[in-house]
């Protein structure tokens, strides 16, 4: 019996390991426009053209877009076939089709042989046709850079996804380089490269490989040598020019290939189409992939209502841009939550806040006060909506694309990011802290199992800030077991809630005694801010607040400086092509990213000699979390049946106790024998 027990332990401690140690990506959701009506006949009768509603990259922001050439490659259509009614697409009525392009390399130089590639779009990411004239055989698109890159003799220049080139050697009196090519640290190819020539094109390395994907002479890598030198202490190869794809994992697509719920693939040279050979249901109140991380995510709704938007799911680590629909010539323009995906949007409610307008221009420039971004406090339900608990709606404020609390409800002026707003369920023990992002976190002070009860205390960067014994055994007052922290003196206004928690029972574990926690709300009180009407933020500079509407314009003329980009204010920007005095186009960006990571951090040591240097986009340099003396790391256990998740999971800790226990049961299990 004691063996059985230990043994049985033994499994616990096992499980509580792997939950502890596997935490939730980030996640970041680009969506395209959304539709609302009816059913799916309204919606195409309203928004298309012809039985036919089609989305492509100048207003869905997933998809590859080069704004300078203006070029698309994806189209993500709906048409009015039979079986399309109510909220399903009939079979054949959900179409992704991409059409390669030629497009410029970032380093532009045709006469050094870099003028334009062949690139195609294939669900929402950059791919290189293996064969320019036919889409059925692609490689993903790693790098293409201008941006200047120094490398030392028997220094590696890490490229991403396991390429590298290293110079070998640097003979500056020679003006030569010899750089070697490797894939996963193996050697793939190498060169000497000569920069004394008065031909450009001599500079630039072309590595060509056979047998990728059945194809010989693949272009697989692209390297133009700047210059050499001498630099304080090493010879420094300097490059300036960089493009990759990612032969090793090239792939060809058959005709019975299948992508989700699209699965009927067709290919007409240059021309990849692929369709859904069932019917698609836009199920409310779901992500319902179409395929290869692209989802329609459809509201919850009644049957008399439907809403939808297609979006693209990243997790990669990294940041990324969020862009807005493509303006294209000097009227005036608008963008809000449907056209620009960075703005902050409940599909749910419906509800949108921010709105930015473009008007008086004259050429490329926006006259005084023609720029113009206005947000409105709205309401919204919480994520665990519970009225009987408290916990129905809450007012929220976009902000420059983040989403704000109004620490007065009916007033924009005073704001308070929103750090949390979830239903999941965490488990939580005696003693222990539950992380809740931003320095802020709760801990278990005491859990009375027999009393139903939990004592809670609330912290920020390990300072106190408020503690609540809370009741779970109350079955009439369901409010009586949701905790709500009230502080004052938050930019002077008083009784402001800051953190809901509810608690939705106490019991015992294996172990320990353990409270669930299921609702979670939380503002970034701590650093709150008074909007005054003399601030200025970024190139909007006009404040005024009306009330729970907040609006701001420039006072002095804005510029849409062609092939640039130019900040709104706070984060925000509008990218414009680089065309023609004739021409105009550009759209509003914002940048989000996910994890702690930095993309681009330096792998590779560079020199830099008058200039910025650069390393290649795309890699990432873990940044530690250490934890400060008195500070207890998260730690989740998992009952059975339960699915639990913590806001900002810390592992490592439960790791550790778990393999501490284990063992201990193993020593047990031995003495038993």
């Amino acid at each position: 019996m004691k063996r059985f027990a230990a043994l049985s332990l033994a499994a616990l401690m096992l499980l509580t390991v792997f939950a502890s140690a596997a935490t939730a990506a980030d996640m970041i959701e680009i969506r395209g426009p959304v539709y609302n009506g009816s059913d799916i006949e309204d919606i195409i009768a309203t928004y298309g053209d012809d039985g036919l509603l089609t989305m492509d990259a100048t207003d869905f922001a997933a998809f590859y877009y080069d704004i300078d050439d203006n070029v698309t490659t994806e189209t993500l259509s709906i048409e009015q076939v039979k079986g399309t009614e109510n909220n399903v697409i009939g079979e054949g009525g959900l179409i992704y089709e991409t059409t390669i392009q030629e497009v410029e390399y970032e380093y532009y130089n045709p006469k050094a042989g870099w003028d334009n590639y062949s690139l195609i779009g294939f669900f929402a990411e950059k791919y290189i046709p293996i064969n320019p004239d036919k889409a059925d055989k692609l490689s993903k698109l790693i790098l293409d850079s201008d941006d200047k890159y120094t490398i030392r003799t028997g220094e590696l220049l890490d490229l991403g996804d396991g390429y590298a080139i290293e110079a070998k050697q640097v003979d500056v009196d020679g003006e030569k380089v010899w750089l070697e090519f490797t894939k996963d640290g193996e050697f793939v190819d190498d060169e000497i490269i000569s920069v004394s020539s008065t031909d450009d094109e001599a500079n630039t390395w072309d590595v060509e490989l056979d047998d990728i994907e059945d194809e010989d002479d693949v272009v697989v890598l692209k390297v133009h040598v700047n210059q050499v030198f001498q630099g304080a202490v090493d010879s420094i190869a300097q490059i300036e020019g960089l493009w990759l794809i990612d032969y090793a994992n090239a792939m060809t697509i058959e005709s019975d290939d299948e992508f989700g719920n699209l699965d009927d693939v067709s290919i007409d040279g240059d021309t990849l189409k692929i369709t859904n050979e069932d019917t698609f249901t836009l199920t409310r109140d779901s992500d319902e992939e179409i395929g290869e991380g692209l989802y329609f995510t459809t509201a919850d709704t009644p049957s008399s209502v439907l809403r939808f938007y297609a979006m693209k799911e990243i997790t990669d680590p990294g940041t990324y841009e969020i862009r807005g629909s493509v303006a294209s010539g000097f009227g005036n323009q608008e963008w809000d939550a449907s056209s620009f995906a960075g703005f902050y949007y409940d599909i749910d409610d419906d509800v949108s806040t921010e709105k930015l307008t473009v008007s008086d221009l004259e050429g490329n420039v926006i006259d005084e006060g023609g720029l113009v971004y206005t947000t409105t406090i709205a309401k919204v339900d919480y994520e665990y909506y519970n009225p009987d608990a408290g916990w129905d709606q809450y007012p929220v404020m976009g902000f420059f694309a983040e989403e704000y609390i109004p620490i007065n409800p009916d007033k924009a002026d005073k704001i308070a990011k929103l750090i949390l707003d979830s239903d999941d369920k965490y488990t939580i023990r005696t003693g222990e802290m539950l992380d809740l992002g931003d320095g802020y976190a709760i801990e278990a002070k005491q859990v009375d199992v027999d009393g139903e009860k939990v004592w809670l205390e609330f912290t920020k960067d390990g300072e106190f800030v408020d503690d609540e014994i809370i009741s779970v055994s109350s079955s009439t007052d369901d409010e009586a077991n949701t905790w709500d922290v009230e502080l004052d003196d938050i930019e002077d206004e008083d009784d402001v809630v800051v953190l809901k928690v509810h608690v939705n029972q106490v019991f015992q574990g294996a172990v320990d005694s353990i409270a669930q926690i299921e609702g979670l709300w939380l503002i970034d009180y701590a650093n709150a801010m008074t909007i005054e009407s003399d601030d200025e933020f970024g190139n909007l500079d006009d404040v005024s607040i009306d009330g729970d509407t907040l609006t701001i314009s420039n006072e002095d003329t804005f510029t849409l400086t062609r092939d640039s980009e130019e900040e709104i204010g706070e984060g925000m920007y509008f990218m414009i092509a680089d065309t023609s005095s004739s021409d105009l186009r550009y759209y509003p960006y914002v940048e989000k990213t996910i994890g702690d990571e930095v993309p681009g951090a330096g792998e590779t040591e560079t020199v830099t000699e008058t200039e910025t240097e650069t390393e290649p986009s795309g890699e990432v340099t873990e940044t530690e979390t250490e934890t400060e003396p008195g500070e207890t790391e998260t730690e989740t256990e998992t009952e059975p049946g339960e699915t639990e998740t913590e806001p900002s999971g810390i592992p490592g800790f439960g790791f550790v106790f778990g393999l501490v226990g284990l063992l201990a049961v193993v020593y047990l299990v031995r003495r038993n024998n």
